[in-house]
């Protein structure tokens, strides 16, 4: 016979000897709930006599919960506690359990099940950020209404909301997190603040509004880049256009290459309409990066996209620009060219 049976049977008729406390199990009042959360519930329980002799003699305790599909009972805690909390729940839900108790000799009883229901989850960065995604203004509205969220929580790319609202264009998003306190100025872990991102992005509006709101110009990201050399990234004429037009600066290097927002188009994006803009704006054609290239040395440069698309207008604009520098009179006798060996 097995070794746990016999122990069961030894342990029952011990019970039964004479001068050996005779028990009757009753049935156990339902567990009373504690606290409750979106995905926690506690249950407490007590039972007379549930420690009285060696723990041999102990009432044990099983805490059941309802499949409510098949209707039938699990257990999801047994032991000699009083309190037990089921974790890893569902918001909102209600949950349906019963309290089993079992004596020394193997008898158990059952309480009357009890229904419980968690708590609403509450609000959090990752809800503002679905929210945004989805463009969902209402939702937004109600997350920052309850004041649990802050406003400038990250996502999992390091993205506030305003930044990704930026990068989306979704305008009046924007202006409800920036009236809700979101830092216009606040930067990714990239050193990008969500004006490089809607310059980027083409987002006149955005970018008209930030800078309303007292966004700078003169901010760099981690690589010294700035908006505008951004907005040269992207492309967007009207975008570069009212930069300029709003004062912000066509030739400032960044840190790695010391690239300008004029290499940058010629090397990336090969808009030859933007370049026009910042040439007639200042740009200087004969700039040099830390290898010593001017923009016109980058690839396909600018004066060789002109000429493919036969922009006659912009040849003579870098023809004209370089024949400018050229044939301006030095500033002091030690003044050299721009193309003359140091």
């Amino acid at each position: 016979m097995a070794t746990g049976l016999l122990e069961w049977r030894r342990k029952r008729e011990a019970l039964m000897e004479p001068g050996v406390e005779k028990r009757t199990i009753l049935k156990p009042h339902p567990p009373v709930v504690g606290h409750v959360s979106h995905h926690n519930i506690e249950l407490n329980w007590d039972f007379e006599g549930q420690r009285k002799g060696p723990q041999e003699q102990w009432i044990k305790f099983s805490v059941e919960e309802e499949d409510p599909k098949l209707r039938t009972y699990g257990i999801i805690y047994t032991g000699y506690a009083r309190q037990h909390v089921v974790e890893g729940l569902e918001p909102r839900t209600t949950y349906r359990f019963r309290l089993k108790v079992t004596d020394p000799a193997g008898d158990s009883a059952y309480s009357s099940p009890i229904c419980v229901t968690t708590t609403r989850e509450p609000m959090s960065g990752a809800h503002l950020h679905r929210a945004v995604s989805m463009n969902d203004v209402n939702a937004v509205l109600h997350i920052l209404q309850e004041k649990n969220v802050v406003v400038d929580t990250l996502n999992k790319l390091g993205f506030t909301a305003l930044m990704v609202a930026s990068q989306k264009g979704f305008t009046r998003l924007v202006e409800i997190l920036v009236a809700n306190g979101a830092e216009v100025n606040k930067k990714n872990s990239s050193g990008k603040d969500s004006l490089m991102i809607a310059c980027f992005s083409g987002h006149l509006d955005i970018v008209q509004y930030l800078r309303s709101q007292g966004a700078s110009w003169e901010s760099k990201d981690l690589g010294g880049c700035t908006a505008m050399h951004w907005a040269a990234d992207g492309g967007h004429f009207d975008v570069v256009q009212w930069m300029i037009e709003d004062g912000c600066k066509v030739d400032v290097k960044d840190t790695g290459l010391e690239w300008t927002p004029l290499m940058r188009v010629c090397a990336i994006s090969g808009k030859s309409d933007v370049a026009t803009l910042l040439i007639e704006a200042g740009a200087d054609v004969n700039l040099k990066d830390k290898d010593g290239k001017t923009p016109l040395m980058f690839g396909k440069g600018v004066m060789e996209m002109a000429r493919s698309l036969n922009r006659m207008s912009l040849i003579a604009l870098i023809e004209a620009s370089k024949l400018r520098i050229l044939t301006e009179p030095p500033e002091s006798s030690d003044a050299k060219l721009p193309d003359e060996k140091q």
